[in-house]
């Protein structure tokens, strides 16, 4: 998959370029040590995903309720005009037919509130009733009834939510439809991250950020280090906010190297590994030392929905949730493995301190916090820009997974309420279907991402060890 669209060779030009790919340094195997702005190594999270969640995490996102995702593919890009699409077969999404959608995902009223979702009416209906019976509730009650058409707002969105309910909304098949190389690249698909980072990552326009190295340009190095030393002297918030948007732009990078189209014949296509590819991105001396940066923030990335996976726990395990498909048996079975996985997140033992963010003067932080929230729901619009309508849609199921992760661990007042218990406090702090199966599948893609480093640095040591 090609979202990022990053500008490179895709040829090299040079005998010596090709040289030092195959010959580089082995700098990119040395992602280690302690990770800034947070009390974490690398080491402890390639233990902790490869050995332990990653397999059990794969084992859940096969599972229907998971694997099924509602997105409209067709919305027009709100910020510049763009009539292409992408022409590649591979670019191509193919939604799914009606047969195929398991009956309880297509059930309206369990793709909100599960369970609880029957026993409660609609919002147009409630309000009519409420306007029916308010002289005979007392005003204890009919507050509280008022109180649950505003439960949405309670967590201010940070990603924009496609709506279930257009008609331009379909049903994908994430394993049939898998992010990986489609070959969609040029300008467009540059301008996408162009329009992220230089306009919606807090950085002036003076401060010009590394660009990909590649044998056609170059980065100066004193470009590299003056944005680093812009970087770091910014507040811990926005450098977090830069943080995740990089390592979520590696990881999009490692899909892309891990399933690269290596044989495209008559006979048939093969995806597999490409080392090349993942040393242009990564390796330092060919990134003039930004690929190990990235890969980094990639591990920083991975901590903070770790975080909020962790902190979802006391909405996931109420007795009235279920991942409901309309089988009852595999909806306990993948509820328990769900709850599995969010108490092995819960144990991690050096999980990133959210409370560090937002801290100080209270206005200052609420405006800080406004900010950093409308400026992720405008990358979450940005994805509705990208021509490969494949890579628009891993991205807006990514960029909605972050999102609902950031809601997450800025929604502690709304998290420590549930659940209610009094049958009439209805919980103010919801998840739609899409959040939920995007809150997993993002955080699917990255510790695969964390995975697929481990079998990268494997084949790198046996190209090292055979020269």
């Amino acid at each position: 998959m090609l979202l990022p669209g990053e500008r490179r060779c895709h040829t090299l030009a040079s005998s010596a370029i090709s040289q030092q790919v195959c010959n580089g340094s082995d700098t990119v195997l040395k992602v280690t040590g302690d990770l800034d702005d947070c009390d974490c190594d690398v080491e402890t999270i390639d233990s902790f995903n490869n050995d332990q969640l990653f397999p059990k995490l794969q084992t859940l996102l096969e599972s229907d309720y998971f694997r099924f995702y509602k997105v409209n593919l067709n919305k027009p890009c709100p910020f510049w005009t763009s009539e292409t699409h992408c022409g590649i077969r591979d670019c191509a999404v193919k939604p799914c037919s009606p047969n195929e959608v398991p009956e309880g995902v297509r059930a309206t009223y369990h793709s909100k509130y599960s369970e609880e979702a029957n026993e409660w009416p609609a919002d147009c209906e409630q309000e009519h009733r409420l306007g029916a019976v308010n002289a005979s509730l007392s005003n204890e009650t009919r507050e509280a009834l008022l109180s649950w058409s505003k439960h949405d707002h309670e967590a201010q969105p940070f990603c924009v939510v496609d709506d279930e309910e257009s008609p331009d909304s379909q049903y994908v098949d994430l394993l049939l439809n898998p992010e990986r190389f489609t070959g969609y690249r040029g300008p467009e698909a540059w301008q996408i991250w162009d329009s992220i980072y230089e306009e919606n990552c807090f950085k002036p326009y003076t401060i010009k950020r590394p660009l990909d190295p590649s044998v056609l340009h170059r980065s100066s190095g004193s470009e590299a280090k003056v944005f680093h030393s812009w970087l770091e002297g910014q507040c811990v918030e926005k450098r977090a906010f830069y943080r995740l948007v990089s390592g979520l732009h590696a990881s999009i990078n490692i899909h892309l190297s891990a399933r690269y189209l290596l044989e495209d014949s008559w006979f048939q296509k093969k995806w597999g590994h490409n080392v090349l590819e993942f040393r242009q991105r990564f390796d330092s001396e060919l990134t003039a030392g930004e690929g190990p940066k990235r890969l980094r923030n990639l591990y920083f990335l991975y901590l903070i929905e770790l975080r909020a996976l962790a902190k979802a726990l006391p909405f996931f395990q109420r007795p009235s949730f279920q991942l409901y498909t309309g089988r009852a048996a595999e909806d306990r079975r993948h509820k328990r493995l769900l709850l599995e996985i969010l108490h092995m997140a819960k144990s991690f033992p050096l999980h990133f301190d959210e409370t560090s963010l937002f801290a100080g003067n209270e206005r200052e932080a609420a405006k800080l916090k406004e900010d950093f929230r409308l400026t992720f729901l405008n990358i979450s619009r940005i994805m509705d820009c990208v021509g490969c309508f494949k890579c628009r849609l891993w991205g807006k199921l990514q960029t909605q997974g972050l999102g609902t992760s950031l809601k997450i661990l800025f929604s502690q007042r709304q998290i420590e309420a549930l659940p209610g218990s009094d049958g009439l406090q209805r919980p103010r702090f919801q998840f739609s279907r899409q959040e939920i199966v995007s809150l997993l599948n993002a955080f699917g893609r990255i510790s695969t991402s964390i995975r697929e480093l481990k079998n990268f640095r494997s084949l790198l040591a046996e190209e090292q060890s055979s020269q």
